[in-house]
């Protein structure tokens, strides 16, 4: 596909839509070479802790289904991303609206390992918000072009959300349980 390209699947409401992300979520970005260079590094950063955090956890038999598939969403999707921004760059030329990208052209990809755009392709024009609508009137609701990893991460942080305290739940200190066992002799 060429960039910016659509291919209408579900009537007007769900396309592919080819482009290129340089940022985070919704395009945004920490500026040029170093900000890209900055977020590929927390982005391995934050997926080798949640990976020692939630191995640490299974270990200790701390953990549940429940917290083992959100950390997996989340893990699953921070790494897909990792994984375009690294190899996209090296593996294609840069696309254009005139042209598609080509893998493995002979002067090389566009961009050095860590450096490459993440592709996103997922557009879902659910309903249009009525132009009367402040800040919003006029556009569709959620108007985010995602892929399988944005979805995974999202999916992911909004069940971390609904179930943080089942995930974080506070042990009870030693002497607590102690008092606790002592009560329940007396008793």
């Amino acid at each position: 596909m060429c960039l910016g390209e659509q291919i209408p699947l579900l009537g007007n409401w769900f396309n592919l839509f080819f482009i290129e992300n340089e940022g985070m979520a919704f395009g945004i970005s920490l500026g040029e070479k170093f900000g890209k260079l900055l977020l590929s590094l927390l982005r391995i950063v934050v997926v080798c802790f949640l990976f020692y955090y939630i191995i640490k956890q299974i270990k200790r038999a701390k953990t549940d289904t429940i917290t083992v598939v959100i950390f997996g969403l989340i893990i699953a999707g921070a790494l897909g991303n990792i994984i375009d921004s690294a190899f996209y760059g090296l593996i294609f030329n840069e696309s254009t609206v005139f042209a598609p990208a080509t893998a493995f052209p002979e002067e090389g990809g566009y961009a050095p390992f860590l450096f490459g755009k993440v592709v996103d392709m997922f557009y879902l024009k659910l309903f249009l918000i009525p132009e009367w609508f402040p800040l919003w009137g006029g556009i569709y609701f959620f108007p985010a072009i995602f892929n399988i990893a944005d979805a995974c991460v999202t999916v992911g942080l909004v069940l971390l959300l609904i179930f943080n305290k089942r995930i974080f739940e506070k042990e009870p200190a030693s002497e607590e349980i102690e008092l606790h066992t002592h009560e329940e002799i007396v008793e």
